[in-house]
């Protein structure tokens, strides 16, 4: 692993970098471009930022119309509010007329820390995944999150971008992005574990302590949960015969259920879920809460070794 880089962190400097190749890309905040990270973008094109104030809902609005006119709104604030206080302006303003708007979400899950429950966003992938026809990317680390970036500049339609607060380790192997395809990170014949976001590096990190023990586990980085590689989900149920899924939202509606949904009477497979329970997330140090959860690379393993 190289240095640790917040996903948001590298958001921000992708926009900047796409907003020089692409005089189409408009950016949108409400209110917290220094948390966002599109302050990068706001310093480089000025012109083509704009600050809505704390008005989620207004911003998701003007977005859609902005892209009506030929333009590519990238729309940012904490997914709490971008996901959920605007969730019918979404759902009615972007995702139902197809507008091409996409919708780029920092702080959530339990990794926020300190913000606690309240702005602890567990339910962002639920309730963008249920969106017809809305496309939902979690990328696993600062290079795929530039990928992604550029990879959403260039698709057409409604998408939404899930992005962490919380830095985190860069992986030195360059792996390819491409929307609805997963990448296969870990090859293993014993147990498949599916991942996304921050809990991809936990699972590496997991995978290798199961080695220890003798446990040869593949590890799977679900990046795109909308649609979801259903080919490669099946072919490693099938060849490992048990998965995990590691989530940093709830186990309700995420990961879990959208790989739960290819395999349902397709693979029989022992099949469990690790993620955050029916629960509201706590307000301490991003560590100690991710502790809290089970969703640490030691607790990870040991409630794999603990199911097999």
């Amino acid at each position: 692993m190289a240095d640790k880089i917040a996903t948001r962190e590298a958001y921000g400097k992708a926009l900047v970098e796409l907003g020089e190749k692409n005089d189409k890309v408009v950016v949108l905040d409400a209110d917290l471009a220094g948390a966002t990270m599109t302050k990068y973008f706001k310093a480089a094109y000025p012109d083509r930022f704009y600050d809505m104030g704390i008005a989620e809902a207004n911003m998701v609005d003007t977005a859609a119309g902005l892209s009506t006119m030929g333009l590519i709104p990238f729309c940012s604030t904490f997914a709490m509010f971008g996901a959920g206080r605007a969730y019918e302006q979404v759902r009615n303003s972007i995702a139902y007329p197809k507008f091409n708007v996409k919708l780029c979400m920092s702080h959530a899950g339990v990794s926020v820390g300190e913000d606690g429950g309240s702005h602890q966003a567990i339910e962002d992938i639920a309730l963008m995944r249920v969106i017809p026809g809305m496309t939902v990317i979690v990328p696993a680390d600062a290079n795929e999150t530039r990928k992604a970036v550029f990879a959403l500049a260039d698709f057409q339609g409604p998408a939404y971008l899930r992005l962490a607060r919380l830095a985190t380790p860069v992986f030195e192997e360059d792996q390819p992005f491409e929307i609805g395809k997963a990448n296969v990170l870990r090859d293993g014949t014993d147990v498949a574990i599916f991942a996304c976001g921050l809990m991809v590096n936990e699972s590496l990190e997991a995978a290798k302590l199961l080695a220890a023990d003798g446990i040869d586990a593949a590890v799977i980085n679900i990046h795109t949960i909308k649609p979801i590689d259903r080919e490669c989900v099946i072919h490693y149920a099938q060849r490992c015969s048990k998965v995990f899924t590691v989530e940093e939202h709830s186990t309700i509606g995420g990961l879990g259920d959208a790989v739960a949904d290819v395999l349902m009477g397709v693979v029989n497979c022992g099949f469990h879920k690790i993620g955050v329970p029916d629960q509201f997330g706590q307000s301490g140090k991003a560590a100690d809460v991710l502790k809290e959860y089970g969703l640490t690379a030691p607790q990870i393993a040991a409630n794999i070794k603990a199911k097999l």
